[in-house]
């Protein structure tokens, strides 16, 4: 059986999918894709061969014009043929080491914590062992086209770089970051006229946490809060070190290596012309960057970096339930889980995000770092209780129609398949579902990725 994906992108209330393959009297549901409320997806277990299929769409069958259709003896019909997959030779399987969750760095403790759940069994399915040769001609191939290339072909031909003035209050840098969607953005020390930091995500769940800790100051102007040059100077005496940055001509490789080794998500790529000492900031250099550079550059070649071509499944890259990598355990959120709780798991264990599912596992949403920056809408974080509100909630306030927050892929995907999605500048994290139920098997971050491909050289 071969995992097919269906999709139906022009819009409807319910869309089913019906076909030969069902017997033409089961309908299965097609679900809406994160980011659009216009495309839906499901995915089928389909024997090679040719099948025809139509969509149910708000109770009128419908074909898709932009799909092959055939037009025989018994109707009008969109048909797919599906192709036996190609199966790769078994030899000596290869660790890769525990998976990772985080965007910040990784934690090697466990990831369990009181009221987070775990997915329960699946079936098991039959592993494809990865070569000793794959991992290493990707690694070293990779390792010398990034060493080829500079940080300023990173650079877009028209965009916007955005750097906040560190004298900013909390409240404008917050609603600055929201109106732009950033999830990180450089900070600009006017009185030294230097770039003297990063601010991120994880700075406003402090942030958060410290208002809920006072609510007396909360409930005054959020202005006696603090300015971001404040925050970041009491952050400071806690962890010191110097601003992670990028020359226009360092190589993409020690770019990728830089971001890894500090465990950080981003770094400004500065330039200072000869006989001045102010920088330029001319852009921000982020794993998703470096990932989409990967893509273009191979995507017509793929059989050159054989380890893409690999399921996700086989490679265990990410983080999976128990059952399948019986390592590390996927952690999963209930809609009801509270965001004060949710906040400090993530700080805490160093996660960047982690799937919402209802009592079946079924996958619902996913709850992510950079959502708080949507609590700057109308000054949100100011009311919210922590202790009172709930992830879901929370994410009613979460614009999903502008910008995909996540994808979804099953087990059998390719590396490269992913690596697709997430090239996306707004998808960090590739949720793996069993094929046609969305039940949460894994969970692949840009970072999982990198290090995955990286691992030998960071």
């Amino acid at each position: 059986m071969v995992h097919t994906h269906f999709v139906w992108s022009h819009g409807g209330n319910q869309v089913f999918l019906c076909g030969d393959f069902t017997g033409w009297m089961k309908y299965q549901q097609m679900v809406t894709v994160e980011g659009s409320s216009t495309t839906f997806m499901t995915i089928c277990d389909l024997p090679p061969g040719l099948h025809k299929f139509k969509f149910l769409v708000d109770g009128i069958w419908r074909v898709d014009e932009l799909q092959p259709i055939a037009n025989d003896e018994y109707g009008v019909n969109n048909f797919i043929v599906v192709e036996q997959p190609v199966v790769i030779p078994e030899t000596l399987f290869v660790d890769d080491g525990l998976p990772v969750m985080d965007i910040d760095g990784f934690d090697e403790r466990n990831l369990h914590a009181d009221g987070a759940s775990t997915s329960g069994s699946v079936p098991n399915e039959p592993v494809v062992e990865v070569t000793d040769d794959d991992i290493g001609i990707t690694r070293n191939r990779l390792f010398k086209h990034l060493s080829s290339y500079k940080a300023y072909e990173l650079i877009p031909d028209s965009s916007k770089v955005f750097a906040l003035d560190d004298n900013m209050t909390v409240e404008e840098a917050f609603l600055v970051m929201h109106e732009e969607r950033l999830a990180v953005a450089p900070l600009w020390d006017a009185a030294n006229l230097q770039i003297s930091g990063m601010l991120t995500s994880s700075d406003f769940i402090m942030i958060l946490i410290e208002l809920h800790r006072n609510r007396a100051m909360a409930s005054n102007n959020v202005h006696q809060l603090s300015t971001i040059s404040a925050w970041k100077e009491g952050k400071l005496q806690l962890q010191r070190r110097p601003l992670i940055q990028v020359h226009p001509d360092d190589s993409l490789n020690d770019v990728t290596v830089r971001i890894l080794q500090n465990h950080i998500s981003a770094a400004p790529v500065l330039y200072v012309q000869q006989g001045s000492s102010c920088p330029q900031l001319l852009h921000v250099a982020c794993l998703s960057g470096l990932l989409e550079h990967i893509r273009r550059h191979f995507e017509h070649r793929i059989a050159y970096l054989p380890l893409l071509q690999h399921s996700v499944g086989d490679l265990r890259v990410g983080t999976w339930i128990k059952e399948i990598a019986g390592s590390r355990e996927l952690k999963t959120f209930h809609p009801n889980y509270l965001l004060s709780d949710a906040y400090r798991l993530l700080i805490d264990e160093h996660i960047s995000s982690v799937p919402i599912v209802d009592d079946k596992g079924t996958l619902i949403n996913v709850f992510c770092r950079s959502d708080v920056i949507s609590l700057a809408k109308n000054n949100a974080y100011i009311r919210v209780q922590l202790d009172q509100t709930t992830i879901s909630q929370a994410l009613q306030l979460v614009d999903t129609n502008a910008r995909a927050r996540y994808g979804i892929c099953t087990r059998s995907d390719s590396l490269y398949s992913v690596i697709s999605l997430l090239s996306d500048p707004g998808m960090r994290r590739v949720v793996v579902v069993e094929a046609g139920t969305r039940y949460v098997l894994g969970l692949i971050t840009l970072r999982d990725v990198f290090n995955l491909i990286f691992r030998d050289f960071s």
